[in-house]
C-alpha cells in the first residue's frame, strides 16, 4: 500500500467516526496534495469539502482532525490553515522504499491492471515512397513509449504501422516514373529518388494540369489490379520498407503488423454491405454517407459519388479487423492533431454499428513538428530527414566522447544510445499536445533538461557503486545515514515512481515519465554535490549506496520505457 493510501486509510477512519458520509478512501485519496514546499510536510488534506457536512470551518475542521490522526508511517500531523499536512517518518520511509526497489528491480512499479488483454496500438504510419521525416517522429516514439507503459501495466500491446501504402499519389508517381524515371538511381537511393520524382510531378502539374487527370487514372488501373501498376507498386513499397528499417532499428522500435491502407482493399465492401444492412447509408450529393448530424457531426463519407471508397470505410474495415483478431481491451491510434474530427466520427459511426467495443478506441493526438514555425511539407520539398538528424546526433556525441573519454569501452554503441537518445526524449519531455519547434541547438545539447543529462545522471551513480564496491546485501540502515534533506527529496521522488507510471498510462502520456526523470537525474546531482556518499564509516556508505543502487533501478527503467538505453559508462 502506498504512503498516500495509508495515509487516506487514517483520514477515512477518522471520518467514520464523525459520521461524514460519501468519503470514502478513494475519494479521500484522490484530494490528497503534495504541499508545494517540503517544509509544509509530505502530504495535505484539504477541508474545504467537509465544511457543509460537519458546519465548522476548514481549519477548525483541520485542527480537529489533525489531533486524531496518527501512528505510523506518520512523525507528525499538525493543522495548517485549513489543510491537515502529515510529514512521514523518513527513517522508516527511507528503508522501506529503498528495500522495495533493490528487491523488485525493474518490476518496480509493475501492475497487472491488463491481465494480459491486447491493445492494437497504431503508431509511425509513415507514407512508402516518402521520406521518414522529423515529423514522423513523434507518432513513433510516443506510441512506442505507450506501447511500454502499457506492457509495464500488464497489457499486451499490439505495435501496428498502419503503412500509408495506398491512394491517388501513387498513381502520380507511377506517371512521373514512367515519364523521367531511372531504374538504376531508384535502386541506389530508393527514397530520395522517389521523392524529387514526386516533388517534380508536382512542379510539372502546376504546368500541365493534365497530369493530375494520369495520376488519377493510373491509381485506378492499381486499384483494378492491373499488371504494371502493381508491379511498381509493389517494388515502390519493398524499397522504402527497406530504408524505414535502417532507421527503426537504429531506435530500437519493432513492430507486429505492417499492414497498411492496402491490406484493407478487400475488407471494405463488406463495410458498406454492413452499414446498409443497418440502415445507416443515405445518399447525399451522389455520394453514400452516414449521417451523424445529432451529434452535431459533419456526416462521414462512405463511398464518393465515382465509386471510390475513402479513409473512413478503411478505417471501419481496420477496426473490425483488430477487433475480430485480438478482441482488444483497447485500441489506441497515436495520429496527429489535425485528425481528431476524422475519428470521431469514425468511433460514433462504430457505435451507430452497434459495435459497444467501440468505447475503448482511442485516438491519441499530438502536436506538429515545425521548422522555422512552419509546417513541414513533402510535397514542397520542405522537411527535414530522421535519419540524418539521428546520424548528426551520433556524430556529436562522438566528438565529446573523444575530447572527454577517449578510452571508452563501446564507444559506438555508446554514442548511438546517447545521441538517438537524445532525439527522442526531445520529443518525450513535451507534453503531446505541443507543437515542437525542430531546433538542432536544442535538440543535441547535452545539459540542462535533455536525454543525455538523464543518462550521464545514470552513468555517474554506476561510476558511485564501482568506486565504493557496492555488492548489495541487506538494507541495514546506519542512523543518519540519509538524514539530510537532499537524501530525502532523492528518496521521496523514488516513492512517487508508480504513481507517475499510473498518470502517464491513464493519460496516454510518456511526459509525465520524461519530466520525473529529469526531477530526478537533478535531485540525485544535489544529493551527490551535497552529501559524501562514499563515507568512511562502513554503515554510512552502505545505506547511501543503497539508495544509489535504488536510483539506479529508476532511472533506468524510466529511462526504458520512453524507449532510451542506459549506458553504465559515459
Amino acid at each position: 500500500m502506498s504512503y498516500k493510501q495509508q495515509v487516506a486509510e487514517k483520514i477515512t477512519a477518522v471520518l467514520d467516526t464523525l459520521g461524514v458520509e460519501g468519503f470514502n478512501q478513494e475519494k479521500v485519496e484522490s484530494m490528497l496534495e503534495t504541499p508545494p514546499n517540503p517544509a509544509m510536510g509530505d502530504i495535505a488534506f484539504p477541508c474545504f469539502q467537509l465544511a457543509k457536512a460537519l458546519r465548522k470551518a476548514p481549519p477548525q475542521i483541520a485542527q480537529e482532525l489533525a489531533e486524531q490522526i496518527q501512528g505510523a508511517p506518520l512523525r507528525e500531523v499538525k493543522a495548517m490553515g485549513p489543510y491537515v499536512n502529515a510529514f512521514l517518518d523518513q527513517a522508516i520511509v527511507a528503508q522501506q522504499v529503498v528495500e522495495t526497489i533493490l528487491t523488485q528491480g525493474n518490476t518496480y512499479g509493475s501492475r497487472n491492471v491488463g491481465e494480459g488483454r491486447k491493445v492494437p496500438i497504431d503508431l509511425s504510419s509513415p507514407n512508402i515512397a516518402k521520406p521518414f521525416s522529423m515529423g514522423h517522429l513523434r507518432s513513433t516514439v510516443i506510441g512506442n513509449a505507450i506501447a511500454n507503459i502499457m506492457e509495464k501495466h500488464g497489457y499486451q500491446p499490439v505495435r501496428i504501422n498502419h503503412l500509408g501504402d495506398w491512394g491517388t499519389q501513387f498513381g502520380k508517381l507511377i506517371v512521373a516514373y514512367k515519364l523521367w524515371g531511372d531504374e538504376a538511381k531508384v535502386k541506389a537511393e530508393p527514397i530520395k529518388e522517389l521523392l524529387a520524382l514526386y516533388i517534380r510531378f508536382h512542379e510539372e502539374a502546376e504546368k500541365d494540369p493534365s497530369l493530375e487527370d494520369q495520376g488519377r487514372e493510373w491509381f485506378k488501373k492499381l486499384e483494378d489490379g492491373d499488371e504494371e501498376a502493381k508491379h511498381l507498386w509493389q517494388w515502390f513499397r519493398d524499397e522504402s520498407l527497406k530504408e524505414f528499417m535502417k532507421i527503426y532499428e537504429l531506435m530500437n522500435v519493432s513492430f507486429d503488423s505492417f499492414n497498411g491502407e492496402a491490406f484493407y482493399n478487400d475488407k471494405m465492401d463488406r463495410v458498406v454491405a454492413l452499414l446498409e444492412e443497418k440502415g445507416l447509408l443515405t445518399e447525399s450529393e451522389g455520394a453514400q454517407v452516414v449521417s451523424l448530424e445529432e451529434y452535431d457531426m459533419p456526416p462521414c463519407l462512405i463511398k464518393k459519388s465515382d465509386g471510390a471508397t475513402l479513409y473512413a470505410t478503411r478505417d471501419l474495415a481496420a477496426a473490425l479487423y483488430r477487433y475480430e483478431n485480438y478482441e482488444f481491451a483497447k485500441a489506441i491510434y497515436v495520429v496527429g492533431n489535425e485528425q481528431r474530427l476524422h475519428f470521431q466520427q469514425l468511433y460514433k459511426v462504430l457505435e451507430k454499428m452497434g459495435y459497444e467495443w467501440s468505447k475503448e478506441m482511442y485516438h491519441i493526438p499530438f502536436g506538429m513538428m515545425l521548422k522555422d514555425g512552419k509546417k513541414m511539407s513533402t510535397r514542397k520539398g520542405k522537411v527535414v530527414l530522421l535519419e540524418e538528424v539521428l546520424s548528426q546526433a551520433i556524430a556529436d556525441v562522438q566528438k565529446v566522447i573523444e575530447e572527454k573519454n577517449p578510452t571508452l569501452e563501446n564507444k559506438e554503441e555508446v554514442a548511438r544510445q546517447v545521441g538517438v537518445g537524445a532525439v527522442i526524449f526531445h520529443d518525450l519531455k513535451n507534453y503531446r499536445l505541443n507543437d515542437i519547434n525542430f531546433s538542432w541547438e536544442e535538440m543535441l545539447t547535452f545539459e540542462g533538461e535533455t536525454g543525455p543529462y538523464v543518462q550521464y545522471t545514470h552513468a555517474r551513480a554506476c561510476s558511485l557503486l564501482r568506486k565504493g564496491e557496492y555488492a548489495g546485501g541487506n538494507v541495514a540502515w546506519a542512523e543518519g545515514a540519509l538524514d539530510s534533506k537532499e537524501a530525502w527529496a532523492v528518496i521521496t521522488l523514488l516513492n512517487h515512481f508508480p504513481e507517475v507510471i499510473d498518470r502517464a498510462r491513464e493519460e496516454f502520456d510518456p511526459s509525465q515519465i520524461g519530466k520525473y526523470v529529469i526531477d530526478l537525474a537533478q535531485s540525485f546531482n544535489k544529493f551527490y554535490a551535497n552529501v559524501r556518499i562514499l563515507a568512511e564509516e562502513p554503515e554510512l556508505k552502505q545505506a547511501r549506496l543503497h539508495l544509489v543502487a535504488a536510483v539506479v533501478v529508476v532511472l533506468k527503467e524510466g529511462l526504458r520505457l520512453l524507449g532510451l538505453k542506459a549506458p553504465e559508462e559515459m
